[in-house]
């Protein structure tokens, strides 16, 4: 099962709607990915910078594919940064060990990702778990451990 075009739609839009509400006036990229990773949608703010958007979409690639929020990863990568560093080199972005990341999670299943960009970590983090809370998204997630193995036949799984 994978998140559906209707479905990211939705879950663009309100990101955008929560980050006007909570007055967040920087430029920040939005995107929203299938379980595979692949870009279901996208937005940018005017004036955002170059990579705004391409951290967006990093992240969001990094929650589907990892199955856990980014923020999550943190441990993970200052514990075994040769490893974290080779994950990074495999997929169609490098894994994100930050915040602004969150699985799209539905009847026990990652359905896709969500990756928000451009306000401080926090914010980032902030947004998407409120938004994907608010549309009836799960919530609960458990950090993954450090196995080449384990990392492999997740990346297998969605290549």
């Amino acid at each position: 099962m994978s998140l559906t075009t209707e479905g990211a739609d939705e879950i663009l839009a309100a990101c955008a709607a929560r980050a006007r509400a909570r007055a967040i006036d920087k430029a920040t990229g939005i995107a929203v990915v299938d379980v595979n990773g692949f870009v279901l949608c996208a937005r940018r703010s005017a004036n955002t910078r170059p990579n705004t958007l391409e951290l967006a979409s990093a992240k969001a690639y990094t929650a589907a594919v990892m199955g856990c929020p980014t923020q999550l990863l943190e441990p993970w990568a200052d514990s075994k940064p040769v490893l974290f560093m080779q994950l990074s080199r495999l997929g169609k972005y490098p894994i994100m060990a930050t915040d602004g990341g969150v699985p799209v999670k539905r009847d026990g299943e990652v359905v896709g990702g969500l990756g928000f960009s451009g306000a401080t970590g926090a914010e980032d983090q902030r947004i998407c778990e409120e938004v994907l809370a608010a549309l009836g998204y799960e919530r609960d997630f458990v950090p993954p451990k450090p196995s080449l193995d384990a990392a492999r036949a997740k990346f297998e799984q969605h290549a």
